[in-house]
């Protein structure tokens, strides 16, 4: 894993400087590598800033044109179809603890969810991430900072995306008084996102993304690794019946998908 994370900073470092911490040492065959230390004052963690009710949409929409950046530029690249082969590490980190677990466990969910894990795996467009989450990604001084790329794989541009749409649509139902922010913070991201997809059709992977938030959001509640910070159980049963709502959706776009679960909570 910590291989994969070195070839993710290395990749998106070299086009991509600010957003990722640089490598200052490497020991290949322990495994281990050593980054540059970024000030925690001048670089807060973006899940503490949200928690603490600085939420700001600016910034989320920073996070969605750095992401696109990165899927942008490695998109249809056989270099990264080579050195991202990976697939077995993302399905054994993402595919079987937040989609098949719960099709599993779930004959109600069971074919749509199966059929978005298989979808996911066949694909294989740009560099992901496969970890973008609030807790991974610093805030800079001039923008974001990506950490942790332990699950990166060439694959589904759509599942960074959508992985961290949902990080920002659970904190809508767990932080309510902070609710529109939060909502309007996960919408920024969204567009911005949207507005740099120039290797496929924008519509297809906005509602890509938009099944795997709604997948992802299910899981959190029910798979193999649910949010810890999600302990009322009104919230966990809210999430589930949403969840299951928009996974009957044929065709769900993601910014149709936050739009709506931001007026649920109004």
């Amino acid at each position: 894993r910590a291989d994969s994370e070195v070839r993710w900073l290395r990749r998106v470092g070299a086009f991509a400087p600010a957003i990722v911490p640089a490598i200052v040492a490497e020991v290949p065959e322990e495994h281990l590598f050593a980054m540059r230390f970024l000030e925690p004052a001048q670089h807060p963690v973006w899940k503490d800033e949200l928690i603490a009710g600085r939420a700001d949409p600016a910034f989320a929409a920073k996070v969605g044109a750095a992401l696109v950046s990165i899927h942008a530029h490695t998109a249809n690249d056989p270099a990264i179809a080579r050195d991202f082969d990976t697939g077995a590490l993302f399905h054994a980190l993402r595919v079987e603890p937040f989609l098949l677990y719960v099709a599993q466990h779930d004959a109600e969910v069971a074919p749509r969810l199966s059929a978005l894990a298989a979808d996911l795996e066949a694909r294989r467009a740009a560099l992901v991430h496969g970890d973008v989450s609030p807790k991974n990604i610093l805030v800079g001084p001039g923008g974001p900072v990506f950490l942790d790329a332990e699950c990166a794989v060439c694959g589904d541009p759509a599942f960074d995306l959508a992985f961290c749409a949902t990080h920002l649509l659970l904190k809508v139902v767990w932080l309510k008084p902070d609710a529109a922010p939060l909502a309007a913070s996960a919408a920024a991201m969204a567009a911005a996102y949207r507005a740099g997809i120039d290797w496929e059709d924008a519509d297809a992977l906005m509602q890509r993304a938009g099944a795997l938030t709604a997948a992802l959001l299910l899981a959190r509640v029910d798979g193999k690794s649910p949010a810890p910070y999600l302990t009322d159980e009104a919230d966990r049963t809210e999430i589930r019946s949403r969840a299951k709502r928009l996974l009957a959706e044929p065709a769900l776009d993601l910014e149709q998908l936050i739009a709506g679960w931001r007026e649920g909570r109004e």
